[in-house]
């Protein structure tokens, strides 16, 4: 095969990698995405070339540019900076690919090693779950939020146990076709009967790895039952333009607006009021939290009611002491911004929490600790930019009126299947997400940020309202199904009673265990391939 040929399976992968992200029915290409890469890897496996490694970086490089692409092209609408997001993302993932032939080729040598492929990426995805440059959009995983219902078991496993299951579907597939292709060029007898009898056993394998963990999923969607004490939950959707309104409206007047919304749904049975993201416009220092008009006018209208809270969205300032990576001079002092979430009675200020989980380049310059300069590079898409301060629990909000115990999510940390568990794991009962998802305009990226929260309702067996500035608004099952989904882009308030359980899944018991073992696992080849290309070239010495 020659450049051209590598280069048109390459660009395919990428394709069919992408594609998959797409659309309900496309998910199941993500099951014969990578067969053409493994096609590419095993013919230039066969003509090792000097510099060989160089070909794996620069063809898996050009196929996950590709996924990143046609998958995260809506970036580009917040920011130009999505260049530099494209390439870093898919240099990353090629860098996995790059791992596994050095493995390959001072581990396993003329060996079948299609595992350590997935371990490599597999590890990657945990790595990047949880550093400056975290960006687990397209943990393979996540691509089953179309298809909840063939993922149950990710209150076992999280994403990642979908991750390891798209590898070893497709490397069990490659490894069927390659055995057919094998077979039909065979002319010699006594192979040809070795191939066949390896085809019946690749069959069996390919089917019980692709339909077993499909046909146990549905068992489990079918059979579950939902648990749990009934909450009544409003969700107010303002539908305020990020870009331009939002900076226009007097805060005041902006608070009004949402509870005028509110009013409209609220019954005898409601007992929380969400709000999204950056709900009051104010910037509100803590220490004069009091002063606050948004925050005043939220209590008058919580005291026409009995037993009501709200959870806001805002920017917030708090004063410290000591200077920490996210601090800011302020006279002799220093203070830290932050995007919180509080709970609001008419009483008092409950609870609040800060976003923990950052947004690169956005809410945290990467690496900022080493190269403070870099701060003065974060891009604004509106509140504060910069650093932000975080809080250092995963905080659970406790209502004064007996309201089942829950967590309030942030917008980007959606994503994060174990971050969100620790919530769960610290006495949250259910969850509420707020987001402003309008940066990215009307582009497959707030509805693939609305389906990752179905993925979090799996894995942690927690109902989930979910707040959107300009939508998607909506309430998700313990099983992933999602009700009254809100229209993009337009005001709207829905209302639904939800359940709040108590129980503990496996997943969020044990967490990421998949991605903690692969990443180990991964570290102990890289080690082990290391120490033997210098035992080698020291033999040649």
């Amino acid at each position: 095969m020659n450049a051209r040929g590598r280069t048109v399976l390459a660009i395919l992968s990428g394709i069919l990698l992408g594609i998959s992200w797409l659309a309900p029915f496309s998910v199941v290409l993500i099951f014969i995405a990578f067969i053409p890469l493994l096609w590419l890897f095993d013919n230039l496996e066969k003509t090792p070339e000097r510099k060989n490694g160089k070909r794996f970086f620069g063809y898996a490089f050009l196929s996950f540019l590709i996924w990143n692409v046609i998958t995260t092209w809506w970036v580009w609408n917040a920011t130009p900076a999505a260049i530099l997001a494209f390439t870093t993302n898919s240099a990353l993932m090629a860098l996995m690919v790059y791992g596994y032939y050095m493995v390959k080729k001072h581990v396993f040598k003329r060996r079948n090693c299609l595992w350590v492929l997935a371990i490599f990426f597999t590890a990657f995805e945990y790595f990047h779950f949880d550093w400056d440059l975290s960006w687990p959009w397209l943990t393979l995983g996540n691509v089953f939020a179309f298809q909840p219902s063939f993922v149950q078991f990710y209150e076992f496993t999280g994403v990642l146990g979908g991750s390891i299951w798209i590898w070893l579907v497709n490397i069990a597939l490659f490894n069927l076709v390659k055995n057919a292709i094998n077979l039909a060029n065979c002319r010699d007898q006594e192979t040809g009967e070795k191939l066949l009898k390896q085809k019946r056993n690749l069959k069996t394998i390919a089917g019980i790895v692709t339909f077993l963990p499909i046909v146990v999923s549905l068992l489990m969607y079918a059979s579950y039952q939902e648990k749990g004490r009934d909450i009544e939950v409003l969700i107010v959707q303002p539908n305020i333009d990020p870009y331009g309104e939002q900076y226009d409206l007097n805060p005041v007047v902006a608070t009004e607006r949402m509870l005028d919304l509110a009013r409209t749904k609220i019954t005898p049975n409601t007992r929380l009021i969400l709000t999204p993201e950056s709900m009051i416009q104010e910037y509100i220092w803590e220490h004069r939290m009091t002063e606050s008009l948004s925050l005043q006018r939220i209590q008058e209208f919580l005291s026409e009611y009995d037993s009501i809270e709200l959870v806001a969205g805002l920017s917030s300032f708090s004063l410290i002491s000591e200077r920490t990576s996210a601090a800011r001079p302020y006279g002799d002092l220093y203070y830290e911004a932050h995007n919180t979430a509080m709970l609001v009675s008419k009483d008092f200020y409950c609870q609040k929490y800060y976003k923990s989980k950052l947004t690169p380049g956005v809410e945290i310059m990467p690496f900022v600790k080493y190269f403070r300069p870099l701060e003065k590079l974060a891009i604004d898409m509106g509140g504060t930019v910069g650093t932000l301060g975080t809080s250092p629990n995963r905080e659970v909000f406790h209502s004064q009126y007996g309201t089942p115990p829950f967590s309030p999510i942030i917008c980007y940390e959606s994503i994060y299947g174990d971050f969100v568990a620790e919530f769960v794991r610290n006495g949250a009962e259910f969850l509420c997400i707020i987001t402003n998802d309008g940066w990215w305009g009307n582009t497959p990226g707030h509805r693939q940020h609305a389906r990752y929260a179905k993925l979090r309702a799996i894995e942690t067996r927690k109902d989930i309202a979910r707040c959107a500035n300009t939508g998607i608004s909506m309430f998700i099952s313990q099983r992933g199904d999602i009700s009254q989904p809100t229209p993009y882009w337009e005001e709207a308030v829905i209302s639904q009673t939800i359940k709040a359980n108590d129980e503990i899944t496996f997943y969020v018991k044990h967490g990421d265990y998949i991605g903690r073992f692969a990443l180990f696992l991964a570290f102990f080849l890289v080690l082990y391939a290391i120490a033997l290309r210098l035992l080698l070239r020291a033999n040649r010495k």
